[in-house]
């Protein structure tokens, strides 16, 4: 029996829907976020970091950070959240790096793609990158609506494909309004209720089975505590560390930000971003280790994957409303990643897979590197920016449609955690060159190039060894991504250094 009824999973959904739409349209009417590309897709690049902080850990929060992490302290303990929460925080304090540097490169720029073509000059290298910074948005749709919906089938009983579709609209729709503006916006009041979930609701369940019940279940199924143990952090801590890292770098969510976060207040607003997700996961592990207490006898109904033993824990300990509360709550970290993900897309639409006439080209050239514009060249710019909220939304229907085929197909074949695993093995495969293309005058578009057909056939490698569940060759195979990227993108180094073109 489910623990919601149908018609109060509905009210959750239409209510949310409601609010967020209407935050969202209050929060900016005005046509500098409506009709102006650079409002749309960057925030005017004046987001303060009291509304970048949170909207940074909200993003990130993903279903893996709201449901694996529950899962991997139920079955690994104190070394399974402890690898789960580190690299997720060094995944965002590492752009307290990485964001400011390429501010510094290009001030006025969109893309993390856009600026490998500017870096690069190439555009066969720029089009190879298109691929994975799109089909990681297409992957944060198809897994926040995905996850959302098996939530909320689980405890309510209406139909996944139907719950996956609703929450898709309701994102969409108010994604539309006003871009990255209403991403941010709604990020920050959806980090609070977060926050305040995670502050309520595993405290609240922990004094109602004990302190004690939580100690016992310390060390999960698995029944350690060492949160050094290698083998956990062999076969799941190296792999979590290289995929999260990666794929943060890989994603368009987070270079999106850098370039729409006032410039000083990048720093601060990454470094308290990773602190406030730190939160959530080591809070919600009370939870798993709350269901691996083998004395409470909490275990998932057949047929249903552990990822969602800790809605189980709090649909046995507490009320119904705190149930209700929790589901609002992790709804919120699903939301905001998934509209951050069609921001993402828009803005990789609108920039690096529009076809523009040389001159708009030319201006957005000058654009990306701060160079003074001429009287002409500002008109051509505001008829860019007309243009680009139009092309910004058409990305999203795109992204939006994508991610739910994929989510259609995707829940007869991977679960969660190895989803989450593939995915990100894909992002390490570019992760080299992206961080090398900040520091690295040599980098050659031969470098790239071969350093990314060499990550491939270990990302062959990975995929199998994640389909077989073999630890060992999903390791070695992520570790040959790395090291075969670094060879080549330093074997193959340019004859003469790169000049940036305002000094060139």
């Amino acid at each position: 029996m489910n623990a919601l009824s149908p018609s109060v999973g509905y009210w959750i959904i239409i209510l949310f829907g409601i609010a967020t739409i209407l935050l969202t349209y209050f929060a900016s009417r005005s046509e500098r976020w409506m009709k102006s590309g650079t409002g749309f897709l960057v925030a005017w690049r004046d987001v303060p970091w009291w509304l970048a902080a949170p909207s940074i850990a909200a993003c990130w929060i993903w279903a893996p950070a709201l449901f694996v992490s529950v899962q991997k302290s139920y079955q690994l303990g104190l070394p399974g959240i402890f690898w789960f929460t580190a690299p997720n925080i060094l995944a965002l304090v590492i752009y307290a790096f990485l964001g400011p540097k390429i501010r510094s490169m290009i001030p006025g720029g969109y893309t993390l793609p856009d600026w490998i073509r500017y870096r690069m000059g190439s555009e066969k290298v720029h089009k190879i990158y298109l691929i994975p910074y799109i089909w990681y948005q297409v992957m944060a749709v198809c897994v926040q609506i995905f996850v959302g919906g098996l939530m909320l089938n689980y405890l309510t009983g209406i139909p996944l494909n139907l719950l996956m579709i609703l929450m898709l609209v309701i994102c969409l729709i108010y994604s539309l309004i006003s871009g990255l503006r209403a991403s941010v916006v709604t990020d920050f009041v959806q980090m609070a209720l977060m926050i305040l979930g995670v502050l309520l609701i595993p405290p609240w369940v922990a004094s109602k089975v004990g302190i004690d019940a939580v100690v016992r279940g310390l060390g999960g199924l698995e029944g350690n505590t060492n949160i050094f143990d290698p083998k956990v952090a062999f076969s799941f801590g190296i792999v979590t560390s290289i995929g999260l890292i990666a794929g943060s770098i890989s994603d368009q969510q987070y270079w999106q930000r850098a370039f729409a976060i006032k410039r000083k207040d990048l720093v601060k607003s990454y470094v308290i971003g990773g602190i406030l997700f730190g939160i959530v996961p080591i809070m919600l592990s009370i939870l798993g280790f709350v269901a691996a207490n083998p004395d409470l006898g909490i275990a998932m109904p057949q047929g249903v994957g552990l990822p969602m033993i800790g809605i189980e824990v709090v649909v046995r300990i507490l009320p119904l409303w705190a149930t209700v509360f929790f589901v609002v709550m992790l709804l919120c970290g699903l939301m905001s990643t998934l509209d951050s993900g069609m921001c993402a897309a828009s803005s990789l639409y609108a920039i690096d897979l529009a076809h523009l006439p040389p001159v708009q080209r030319e201006v957005l050239a000058k654009e990306r590197v701060g160079l003074t514009m001429t009287e002409e060249e500002l008109r051509i710019k505001a008829q860019i920016d007309r243009e680009t909220v139009g092309r910004a939304r058409t990305g999203m229907y795109g992204i939006s449609l994508l991610g739910l085929i994929l989510a259609f197909i995707v829940q007869h074949l991977f679960s969660l955690d190895r989803l989450w695993w593939i995915f990100n093995g894909f992002a390490t495969c570019f992760v080299v060159p992206t961080v090398l293309s900040l520091y690295y005058d040599r980098l050659s578009s031969k470098g790239v190039i071969s350093g990314i057909c060499g990550a491939f056939l270990g990302m062959i490698a990975f995929v199998y060894g994640n389909w077989v569940q073999n630890d060992v060759i999903t390791v070695f195979s992520a570790m040959f991504i790395i090291a075969v990227s670094l060879a080549c993108c330093l074997g193959f180094r340019s004859k003469t250094p790169w000049v940036p073109t305002t000094t060139k």
